[in-house]
Parts: structure tokens; sequence; C-alpha cells
């Protein structure tokens, strides 16, 4: 008997390899994956802006970089003695405007360039609820816990949210011809919205994705929602806050993810990749032993021959760590 609805997702026509560039932006579910595929060597890009949320901010974010756009004194604020701008996470504040203006702009400058390179565009939904400033019209990014006061919510229509991006999907195609888009939505539960409200939210996304995936071929759709709500329904697969998925759920969904992207060639290189960096996280009790000078030799065999097929593979942290241990 089978006890639980396993979701199958057939193979993919995007393939992810170790040429791909690769970029995420969205929610933390964009960090999730996206830590993952850097860990293991793949060329990724995660979230500048740090974590967005609602659909609006994600395509009027991108459109940033689309342009080259500058920030300038007039798009920031000062708060809580830091500087700080509603299009971007605050982690990025800064207590000196010009270093925060230097930061914010140079992060532009450096994903304009990427974007425009990347061959795979993830972009995660996590709400549709949004906060409009009142001052300005403009939806926040991020509220930077400003009092609730100053903003106004509410909920967005589908049709608000595919009519921005089928505009948005056509410029980003005309600034990178072969890009490729995969939209999801965020397996996090946003439970101050109440449990109506949030299944309303991610209804939303769900719509205006299925819609939008339908209508580009370059666009399709990676269900890690469902795979949360209907795969893995049980509270055992998710943090003490019963709300975030935790590390053996991410692990399942990342699973899911490789059988979805990756080729078996990729798989492969991956396997020996991972044997790389568990060998130089070992931590040896004598590393002065010939057996250790043997193991050391060893793996620096095994990544000049990665490199050799894969000049871009960056193992410069590894090598370091690798040669402290030599005589």
């Amino acid at each position: 008997m089978e006890f639980r609805t396993e979701i199958i997702i057939p193979q993919s026509n995007i393939d992810i390899n170790y040429q791909s560039k690769v970029l995420f932006i969205g929610s933390c579910f964009s960090n999730n994956i996206g830590e993952k595929l850097q860990g293991l060597k793949f060329n990724t890009g995660i979230n500048p802006f740090g974590v967005l949320y609602n659909p609006l901010s994600v395509s009027e974010n991108i459109n940033l970089l689309l342009n080259k756009t500058e920030i300038s004194e007039k798009d920031i604020f000062f708060d809580k003695d830091l500087w700080a701008s509603f299009s971007f996470h605050s982690s990025f504040s800064r207590p000196v405007k010009s270093d925060f203006l230097d930061k914010i702009n140079n992060q532009i400058k450096i994903n304009h360039e990427r974007l425009k390179e990347t061959d795979v565009l993830f972009i995660t939904w996590g709400t549709a609820w949004v906060y409009q400033i009142k001052d300005s019209n403009k939806i926040a990014a991020n509220c930077h816990k400003i009092p609730s006061s100053h903003f106004l919510r509410f909920l967005l229509e589908t049709d608000e949210i595919t009519k921005t991006y089928e505009t948005f999907f056509q410029e980003i195609k005309q600034f990178n011809p072969t890009l490729k888009i995969v939209l999801t939505v965020s397996p996090i539960r946003h439970w101050k919205d109440g449990a109506s409200g949030n299944q309303v939210s991610k209804s939303t996304l769900l719509l205006a994705a299925n819609k939008l995936a339908e209508k580009f071929d370059f666009v399709e759709y990676f269900p890690s929602y469902e795979i949360m709500m209907d795969d893995l329904r049980d509270y055992r697969f998710y943090e003490n806050d019963m709300l975030h998925p935790n590390s053996l759920a991410i692990k399942y969904i990342w699973g899911k993810f490789k059988s979805c992207y990756f080729s078996n060639n990729t798989e492969q290189i991956l396997k020996k990749i991972k044997t790389i960096i568990l060998a130089v996280n070992h931590k040896p009790f004598n590393p002065q032993t010939d057996s250790h000078q043997k193991f050391i030799h060893q793996t620096l065999s095994k990544i000049c021959e990665l490199k050799e097929l894969f000049p871009e593979l960056n193992f410069t942290e590894e090598i370091e760590n690798l040669k402290k241990y030599l005589k």
C-alpha cells in the first residue's frame, strides 16, 4: 500500500549543468536551493536585492537590473540610525549614506551583467499580499519594520500579476534572448495572513504562474509548493515554527530539483565535486603523516583533473585549505 501521494516531476527541457549560469530571485526558497547549487560549485547568483516576497517587487527589481538603474538619494530613507531602501532587504542597510548607495548601486551593476549572461532565471513568489507606501504609491519589497500606518495592505489580483509579467517577460527576452525562466511558489506559509489569507494568496500566485507558463514557451513551473503541501504532508518536515520546511524537507525538494534539471552526466560530475568537498572538510588528527600527505596530493590531483575539464570551476578556497597541511 502507498501511504503518501508522491509528486512525480518529468525531466525538464531545461538542462542545468556546470556551464550554466543560473540566477535565483525571490523568497527564502530561492536561498535554499540557490545555496545548494553554489555549494556544489554551480555558477549561481542568489537574491541580489535580498529576499523578495511579492511578484510586483520581484519584477520591479529585476527591471532595475535590466535598465541598470542608479539608486539616488531621493530613493532612500534614514530610519533607526540606518540608511535603507524599500527595494532592498534590511541586510543591505548602512549607517553611512555614501556607503549604502555605493553598495546597492554596485549590486545593480554587477547583476546587470550577470543577468545578461544568465541561462536560467528562477523566480520564487512568496505572497500575493503587498504593502503600498502611502507617500509614493510604490509597492515596498521590504518594509524595514516601519509602522504599518505608513502602508496600504492589499491582495494582488491574478490578472494584475499576469499582465505585469507579460510585459516584463517580453522586455527581459529582448535583453537576453536565450534566457529560460522557471517560476515557483514558495512552500513557506505566511501565517500572519491567517490560514484563509495564506491559501488565497498562494492560490493567486499558482493561478498566475500557470497562466504565464502556458503563454510563454520559455517559461515553466516547478512545483515546490505542491511537494511540501501534498508529498510531504507531515509536520515532521517542518521547523519548530511549523511554517518553514526543515533541512530534511529541503533535501527532499532538492532531490526532486536535481532529477528535473540535471542530466546523468551532470550528476556524475556533481558526485566528484561532492567527494572533493568532503575530503577538504575532513579535519585530520595528524596531518603530517605520510598517509594524510598522500590523501592531500590525491585530492589536489582530482581538483586539477576537474579544472582541466571545467576551467570555470572555482576551487581556490579548497586548494588553499589543502595546501596548509602540506609539508
